[in-house]
């Protein structure tokens, strides 16, 4: 059995999405060599999905920097956090066209407000603190009238899986 190029690509795609996830669970961070090997890997994913084009490559990139440019002002009002809003730009640009940006950043909200919810329930609160712990870091602070602190990647993550991998899913 051989994988096309396309299949390895986006093998590449979700480990990468896979370490965010991870890394923003475990530090609240996203390192910034991540949105960066998405940014990589996308010109792979362009050439081999679909027929490339030049229109096809900017929609795409122009879809990912109007994601980028409002996460900027999310970023700037102390919304979301930075790495939340590189992460989010180079997913657009996996999504490749305005229907697709526009799944991305509906889902993300969606998934993004159910996550929020589990993260306030107390059962949950214990799951994800002990999870927390056996990786070494402290559970997320869930305190009453302050701001929650909550790895809003893994949002960011599960949409952009559904929107890139849903079309080649069958």
């Amino acid at each position: 059995m051989t994988l096309n190029p396309e299949a390895i690509v986006l093998m590449a795609f979700t480990a990468v999405i896979a370490a965010a996830a991870f890394e923003d669970f475990r530090r609240l961070v996203i390192p910034n060599q991540l949105p960066i090997a998405l940014c990589a890997l996308w010109p792979f994913h362009f050439y081999f999905a679909a027929a490339p084009s030049l229109s096809g490559a900017l929609i795409a990139v122009g879809c990912a920097t109007a994601v980028f440019l409002g996460g900027f002002v999310l970023f700037a009002l102390k919304q979301l956090g930075g790495g939340d809003v590189k992460l989010l730009g180079a997913a657009a640009l996996w999504a490749g066209d305005p229907t697709g940006a526009y799944q991305l950043v509906m889902l993300t909200g969606i998934i993004g407000g159910a996550l929020a919810l589990l993260f306030l329930m107390p059962y949950c609160q214990q799951i994800l603190g002990m999870a927390r712990l056996m990786l070494g870091q402290p559970p997320l602070d869930v305190g009453h009238g302050r701001k929650m602190m909550m790895p809003y990647g893994l949002a960011i993550i599960g949409a952009a899986l559904i929107v890139t991998l849903s079309p080649h899913l069958g």
